[in-house]
């Protein structure tokens, strides 16, 4: 009877365990284009510590997949020259780090529109993001009075909610200047394909963001409508402070406040 010896099962093994170290190392460069993104391929390999050919390989396979798209990206100083590339997720990235949730959530806020009307839905956002709203406060009160202190501290929480955020400082340098400002981007959305059903979610978490951070701020863009992160601009030398928006206050019309072009 034929036996086989254990160089040969180590042997039909190593395929496997070589496919599953390539998956495990592609799941991670995916991960850094998530929390980077957008990033180039040499940005990458520096994070990661891989080899330029190493890095466009799983770029390439994860393009392949659909996972990853290709945004071209001007010089932020002159606007001149070849615009470069930059990896960003796509949407099909976006969903295959899980939305199991969406089937169910979604016909649930679909029954309690049809059953009580648009306005439960907008109550059942705005009860979700006080929730949000009450735990971020301490937090955000707590980086102080500095609007760009403030929006590094809601970033934070963000991340820690899932939405991997971060803050950028644009315009001048002055510290006083009113051209100065900060974009907060959320790299990922746990709530992307709800709140592309309904645009309300993001309107009541930009609410969330005025009233914690006491200033008005504008969405450039989101996931939900198809851009590749969500952005918020936050004015940094602006006194005038944000209004006060109950937190159950009933409307009787939902206006969106997202802008619809497209990053």
């Amino acid at each position: 009877m034929y036996s086989v010896s254990n160089s040969e099962t180590k042997a039909a093994a190593a395929p496997g365990a070589a496919r599953e170290a390539e998956e495990r190392t592609r799941d991670k460069v995916l991960g850094a284009v998530l929390e980077h993104g957008p990033v180039s391929a040499a940005e990458l390999g520096e994070r990661l510590g891989f080899t330029p050919a190493a890095v466009r390989r799983h770029l390439d396979a994860l393009s392949a997949k659909g996972l990853i798209q290709v945004k071209l990206v001007r010089n932020s100083a002159s606007g001149a020259g070849r615009p470069a590339r930059r990896y960003v997720l796509s949407p099909q990235g976006q969903a295959y780090l899980g939305n199991d949730y969406l089937d169910i959530a979604t016909e649930a806020l679909r029954q309690l529109g049809a059953g009580l009307g648009p306005q439960a839905i907008e109550a059942f956002a705005a009860n979700r993001f006080a929730e949000m709203e009450k735990r971020y406060r301490p937090v955000v009160d707590a980086a102080g009075p500095e609007t760009a202190d403030r929006a590094e501290a809601l970033a934070a929480e963000l991340t820690k909610d899932g939405f991997v955020a971060s803050t950028t400082m644009i315009g001048a340098t002055a510290k006083k200047s009113t051209l100065l400002s900060v974009q907060l981007c959320q790299a990922h959305c746990p709530i992307q394909g709800l709140a592309t059903a309904y645009p309300v979610f993001c309107d009541k978490e930009t609410e969330v963001f005025a009233r914690l951070l006491d200033v008005d701020v504008r969405r450039l863009s989101t996931l939900s409508r198809g851009g590749h992160v969500c952005t918020t601009h936050i004015p940094v030398g602006r006194t005038r402070s944000a209004p006060q928006v109950p937190l159950h206050a009933e409307t009787t019309q939902t206006t969106s406040i997202h802008q619809q072009e497209r990053p």
